[in-house]
């Protein structure tokens, strides 16, 4: 499988400049089976989502367009409205869609919300991992904070490889760089992970997005602080084998 991790510089609460600056360096990176945006591609991290957080599918409808014209899956998160609570207020979540180009889509929305920047207070947690299959491998889908958080991402005969959508700040990307080779050793799988570059009111980012392979080795690693694609031929046969050949998963808690 061919797969390409699009860093993005997102502009503040513009899904359609942000659309448009994502579907850019997709097509010039064209041919490939699968690609990753962020964590919040559209809108930048809102911790506070009132007024930015999409209440209709228009973020979603532009990842079907561009899956079909591409002829390949599109994953990344979008902060939407979800519904209403009982009370009668909004609920939010920052949703994780992987989305196929017959135009079925799966989501996962965020787990772990990051309580040190306040996500926990206005969006509500999924409580369910989501995992897809897509042209002979499967992946689970992750988000941010998710990736801290072993236990959650642990391997149960259920994925190949690990997708991560993230806004992650350049004050801890060293521990970024870390936690995706952690969980990429102790799965025995491919780490597909996509953070993006640029800054908001409180952060700045610098990328470091990698893909990296089951025994943890860097496959490609994008340009640290600029707009970019990356792209790398993964292959589920040779994930398959080392599994077997070096077994580590059978003798798991």
């Amino acid at each position: 499988m061919r797969i390409t991790v699009v860093q993005t510089d997102i502009v503040w609460a513009q899904p359609h400049a942000n659309a448009e600056r994502a579907e850019r360096l997709m097509e010039q990176a064209s041919g490939s089976d699968l690609y990753v945006l962020p964590e919040m591609w559209s809108t930048g991290f809102a911790t506070d989502p009132e007024g930015i957080a999409e209440e209709g599918d228009t973020s979603l409808t532009w990842m079907r367009k561009m899956s079909a014209r591409l002829d390949a899956a599109l994953s990344g998160s979008i902060a939407i409205k979800a519904g209403e609570s009982a009370s009668g207020g909004a609920v939010f979540a920052n949703r994780h869609y992987f989305v196929k180009p017959d135009g079925t889509y799966a989501y996962y929305d965020k787990h772990h919300l990051f309580g040190y920047g306040g996500e926990n207070t206005h969006y509500t947690a999924g409580d369910l991992r989501t995992v897809v299959s897509f042209r002979g491998m499967r992946f689970l889908l992750i988000t941010c904070y998710d990736l801290r958080f072993p236990v959650w991402c642990r391997y149960r005969d259920d994925y190949d490889g690990i997708i991560v959508s993230a806004n992650w700040p350049d004050t801890r990307i060293g521990v970024w760089d870390i936690l995706l080779k952690a969980r990429a050793i102790e799965n025995q799988c491919v780490v597909v992970a996509c953070n993006r570059v640029g800054s908001d009111k409180q952060c700045t980012y610098n990328g470091h997005s990698a893909i990296i392979d089951a025994k943890g080795h860097v496959i490609t690693q994008a340009v640290q602080g600029h707009e970019c694609t990356m792209t790398a031929d993964i292959s589920i046969e040779e994930i398959i084998r080392f599994r077997k050949k070096f077994n580590v998963l059978d003798d798991r808690d």
